[in-house]
């Protein structure tokens, strides 16, 4: 028993000790002290790295310490993902996560895990959702024409997407089986690259974002007929949804920002909040929409509901990989 005893100022000393410590390496007073780098797995100027690099420029100003954009790109967002899911859980090197991480698991052997590797801070920006647009010189001028038209001439019409797995070629896969028509996927190299073979009349249509198919239809050189989200674009009212025309087709992109898992939970909160007022902002704002893109409210903006959109958003897309017939096969046994 006196042994006992003369240990106890021992371990309650070693416990104040590990409780000072512990809320010493919680505690943000002192974060960020030095650079923060935000991984982008996809090349600069594109509809990932463009939101995630302006809201660097306006952490950087908020924050008082660089917040620099580092492009690791390769395997459709793989290798960047991996690379920061292993990176040190102190807040210094975050993630631009995208739709890209709820797919790439359902067709290519991914080793990390984009939910359970990270903690999701929040939404950068959501959209653009896609928008399918038809050459501006075809006779037909709405969707439900272009679909009376492709179920009585089966094969007549071809539409460019960036391959069968990524969400124009998804969508497609999506409205051929709820229309019961038989449109042609044609695979680009990118969605900006389809819309351009649209316009120019070498396909028929496209599935593509916005900021490539306004200019385009601004042009004449295509109609834009549906967009792929539950609303109309703020910038584009006149194009109706496909729920509108009678298809539950809901296909938008988003950008968000997450960090390595373990990552101090007042770090978490910091971040959220910071991200927040940025993005929040009148001229964050001005510069998405143009993009068709916007963020969530504040209050829809947090880590918790942006890490249950993720777990749902992957089970979504799990589903529709399924039923496109591209999902990653296990290996056999």
């Amino acid at each position: 028993m006196m042994a006992r005893h003369h240990c106890l100022p021992v371990f309650a000393a070693l416990w104040v000790c590990a409780l000072l410590t512990a809320g010493a390496q919680a505690q943000p007073e002192s974060y960020p002290s030095r650079p923060i780098t935000i991984v982008v797995p996809f090349p600069a100027g594109g509809l990932t790295d463009v939101p995630a690099r302006l809201a660097a420029t306006m952490l950087q100003e908020k924050l008082g310490v660089g917040v620099v954009i580092e492009n690791r790109t390769g395997g459709s967002g793989v290798v960047g993902a991996a690379y920061a899911a292993r990176a040190t859980p102190d807040g210094y090197t975050l993630f631009a996560n995208s739709l890209a991480d709820t797919q790439n698991l359902h067709y290519l052997p991914v080793n990390y895990n984009p939910v359970d590797d990270f903690i999701q801070i929040g939404w950068i920006v959501d959209g653009p959702p896609l928008v399918l647009i038809i050459n501006g010189n075809l006779p037909v001028k709405t969707l439900g024409e272009m679909l009376a038209d492709a179920k009585a001439n089966p094969n007549k019409y071809s539409v460019g997407t960036s391959g069968p797995a990524s969400s124009p070629g998804l969508t497609l896969a999506q409205l051929n089986k709820a229309a019961q028509v038989q449109i042609q996927a044609v695979p680009y190299r990118g969605s900006g690259d389809a819309a351009a073979a649209a316009a120019g009349g070498a396909i028929q249509g496209a599935f593509t974002f916005y900021s490539q198919a306004k200019p385009l239809a601004d042009d004449g050189k295509v109609r834009a007929v549906a967009v792929a989200s539950p609303k109309r674009l703020e910038g584009w009212p006149e194009v109706p949804t496909f729920t509108e025309q009678g298809y539950k087709i809901d296909q938008r992109g988003f950008v968000g920002l997450a960090t390595p898992a373990n990552t101090p939970k007042p770090i978490v909160e910091f971040l959220s909040k910071n991200l927040n007022e940025v993005v929040q902002s009148g001229e964050f704002k001005k510069r998405m929409a143009v993009l068709g893109m916007a963020p969530p409210p504040v209050a829809e903006n947090t880590p918790e509901k942006f890490d249950r959109f993720m777990r749902e958003e992957i089970a979504r897309q799990g589903e529709m990989a399924e039923q496109s017939g591209q999902k990653l096969k296990p290996p056999p046994k």
